[in-house]
């Protein structure tokens, strides 16, 4: 790969805008920028759950995730570009559905927590609802963007079965919603 980035701090964004891939100066509050950063946060988190040594299969999803993610933050800094594919999609599905297999039926609300890695999960999880939420508007606007929001329902979806599944490998009681345990269960009224 011949060097790309010669010069990391180029001071350009200085005055409160930046590029995307084509050239095009954008203020970094505009949508498509606060949907990169939300990516590259996700990606974050799905690297602090790598850290934390999932499980194989668990593992393996994620280390594409990674990949696929890169990919999505490629495309929408490139408008117009594709962003990603009915193949990544069914990729993610199918890993979602291998996991799930192996998971007794879900009968009560799961709070985040249990171990740290299950918690990262969960993060990871609230994180790419956040994700989900920011490109749906581009969703709109934009049809290659219709594989990218289904994608990041799927991914979503997949971590929480991953927390589930990582919580059964370690050997650790999943952190379960108790009313006893809310305010609401003592008929407080206002």
């Amino acid at each position: 790969m011949p060097n790309r980035l010669t010069k990391i701090t180029t001071r350009g964004g200085d005055k409160g805008e930046t590029s995307l891939g084509d050239g095009t100066r954008v203020a970094k509050d505009d949508p498509r920028i606060g949907l990169l950063g939300d990516v590259d946060e996700l990606n974050s988190w799905i690297g602090v759950v790598l850290a934390h040594d999932p499980g194989a299969a668990v593992q393996e999803t994620l280390i594409g995730v990674q990949h696929d993610l890169f990919d999505l933050g490629g495309g929408l800094c490139m408008p117009g570009a594709p962003l990603l594919s009915e193949k990544h999609v069914a990729r993610l599905d199918a890993a979602a559905a291998a996991l799930n297999a192996d998971l007794a039926p879900l009968k009560e609300f799961i709070l985040p927590g249990g171990a740290p890695l299950v918690a990262w999960l969960h993060a990871a999880r609230a994180v790419c609802r956040r994700t989900e939420r920011a490109i749906t508007g581009l969703a709109r606007q934009s049809p290659d963007a219709g594989h990218a929001l289904a994608y990041l329902n799927r991914l979503s979806d997949f971590l929480f079965i991953a927390a589930r599944a990582e919580a059964k490998r370690l050997g650790v009681p999943e952190t379960l919603w108790r009313k006893a345990h809310s305010a609401a269960s003592e008929g407080a009224t206002e």
